[in-house]
């Protein structure tokens, strides 16, 4: 999990900002200069009033906190809660629509793609959003609500709905999420970052392949026996059965 706010406030401010820069270049092909990314990529620009509202938060200057996360929010469309704890080389790729809440929790090396949000399910004023491990990947459009605890390397699908606590090294899917299998990374980047979000396994689609091979093998057992055979063992006790039915009598002597 990431470290105590603490331990990450002795960091310097820059290198802490150097060290969130430098990620983007781990996870995003696209990414060719610093300056490129400083300037032109809104999820670092949201980062970046982050960490100075952070900085105000922890200090109790809430008001300043806050007004500066709006001006955030206003240049990237991105909102993050100054109360929020983030750890180091946090990553939002396009950085359109993410919202984080207040006592959210996200450790190192996360990755977020636009449209997540991290929300909150109370009105309680204590710990009501989510926390997520190192390594965790959130596809576009995911919602990850209330204060649930989602382990070291969990992947969430794309428009995923979490409201359950997933343990680590997990793949979850769905609204309602649902863990589909222990996690089965892609190809690793050079940096050890598995970011093969397409791969993820379809439940609903393996449910209906099932379900077809079994009619399938269903229609082909009936189709061994004849028609005559499914209606030999029949009590014919009505006239209907006795004029339309294989085994009825006078169906039977017509045939001869």
């Amino acid at each position: 999990m990431s470290e105590p706010q603490s331990q990450r406030m002795k960091q310097g401010f820059w290198q802490q900002c150097g060290e969130d820069i430098s990620s983007v270049f781990e996870r995003d092909p696209a990414a060719r200069t610093p300056l490129e990314v400083l300037l032109t990529y809104p999820g670092v620009h949201a980062l970046l009033f982050y960490r100075l509202s952070h900085w105000l938060w922890l200090r109790n200057w809430r008001f300043s906190a806050r007004w500066l996360s709006f001006v955030g929010r206003l240049f990237s469309n991105v909102d993050i809660h100054p109360g929020a704890s983030i750890g180091k080389r946090f990553f939002i790729d396009h950085g359109a629509c993410v919202v984080i809440g207040e006592t959210a929790v996200i450790g190192d090396d996360v990755t977020l793609y636009h449209g997540v949000t991290l929300g909150g399910t109370s009105w309680n004023k204590g710990k009501r959003h989510p926390t997520l491990g190192n390594g965790v990947m959130v596809g576009a459009g995911a919602k990850i609500l209330g204060n649930i605890t989602l382990g070291d390397g969990v992947r969430v699908g794309a428009n995923s709905v979490v409201v359950e606590n997933v343990p680590e090294a997990c793949t979850v899917v769905g609204i309602p999420g649902k863990i589909v299998r222990l996690r089965e990374v892609g190809q690793l980047n050079p940096y050890g970052i598995d970011l093969d979000h397409h791969l993820i396994p379809d439940p609903v689609g393996k449910a209906i392949s099932c379900m077809l091979e079994r009619i399938d093998a269903l229609e082909a057992q009936l189709s061994e026996k004849s028609q005559a055979e499914r209606y030999q063992q029949c009590e014919v006790d009505n006239d209907l059965c006795e004029k339309d039915c294989p085994g009825g009598r006078l169906a039977s002597m017509s045939n001869h």
